[in-house]
């Protein structure tokens, strides 16, 4: 009952339109790179009704769990690795897929779950790992990370614009264990009221740090385009903050645009958001953001 609960607990955002641009025909091959708990390879699957030719990745063996037993038994392929050691494993196999989805969101169980230290809202371990056996948590980041080095991650991956302040107070409070306790030190840095909780961008600093998250994507954007995706297929990329979407917008546009040996054509001109019915019944959607783009024939 626990994993059926886990499976209803995070809706696929963009679901309509990722179908909408993917356009999914019977019998296409379909890659996953960031499967999750299945929402959206659920509604791929049924329409290529081809699950034997489908490859779901994730890099949290909880999510590789849940789509094993969702989705192995149909035939479908189910590898646990982060994106870019499973892309770079599917070119040397010669793979190619007519669809290929990346989401790069936390799913709502990772933010739901206080033990993985993902959300300040509940109180949990400065974990933050979506690959819960590598070494790097968060907690290893405030506590022995120097200051400058502190301040280039809350700049860098997290657009913060009190990121020296916040980096001091760090220092000063260490040791520090769990959530609740960085959300707090962050918020001293932004006295008075925010619309945005003061601890966000700090949170989506340190996960993109400690999951690498921005490194796998440019290096894995390139074997997606130029090797894992059938001429004629078609690929749709989910992002939740304006670094990944840069990246995305930069590779698109690279292999697209109006050149002649462009090798995409652009699907998006500019990123596709959500409805104003999904946001209200999925808030997650609000800052996702979809590019998609299909491959020259």
């Amino acid at each position: 009952m626990h994993q059926e609960e886990k499976t209803i607990d995070h809706i696929p955002v963009l679901l309509n339109e990722v179908l909408q641009y993917l356009a999914p025909r019977e019998g296409e091959s379909y890659l996953d790179l960031t499967g999750g708990y299945g929402g959206h390879a659920a509604a791929v699957l049924e329409k290529t009704k081809a699950p034997a030719n489908a490859v779901l990745v994730d890099r949290d063996p909880a999510a590789v769990k849940t789509l094993t037993e969702r989705f192995s038994k149909q035939g479908t392929s189910v590898r646990q690795a982060d994106f870019l050691t499973a892309s770079k494993k599917l070119a040397e196999e010669n793979k190619r897929f007519d669809l290929i989805l990346a989401d790069l969101g936390v799913s709502s169980p990772h933010l739901n779950e206080a033990s993985r230290g993902f959300s300040f809202r509940q109180d949990g371990p400065l974990d933050m790992r979506m690959d819960t056996t590598q070494e790097l948590t968060a907690e290893k980041v405030v506590n022995t990370y120097s200051e400058e080095e502190l301040v280039d991650i809350l700049k860098r991956y997290g657009e913060e614009p009190k990121a020296r302040t916040i980096a001091k107070k760090i220092m000063q409070s260490r040791p520090i264990e769990t959530t609740q306790q960085l959300a707090a030190i962050a918020a001293k840095a932004w006295p008075g009221h925010s619309k945005v909780h003061p601890a966000t961008r700090t949170f989506q600093a340190l996960r993109v740090a400690v999951n690498n998250e921005l490194g796998l994507l440019e290096q894995g954007l390139p074997i997606w385009i130029d090797r894992l995706l059938a001429p004629g297929g078609r690929i749709a990329i989910i992002s939740f903050h304006s670094l990944e979407d840069r990246l995305v917008k930069q590779a698109f546009q690279e292999a697209g645009g109006d050149r002649y040996d462009a090798t995409l054509r652009l699907l998006t001109k500019s990123p596709v958001t959500g409805s104003p019915d999904e946001i209200v019944f999925n808030p997650r959607a609000r800052s996702a953001k979809l590019r998609a783009a299909a491959k020259q024939k």
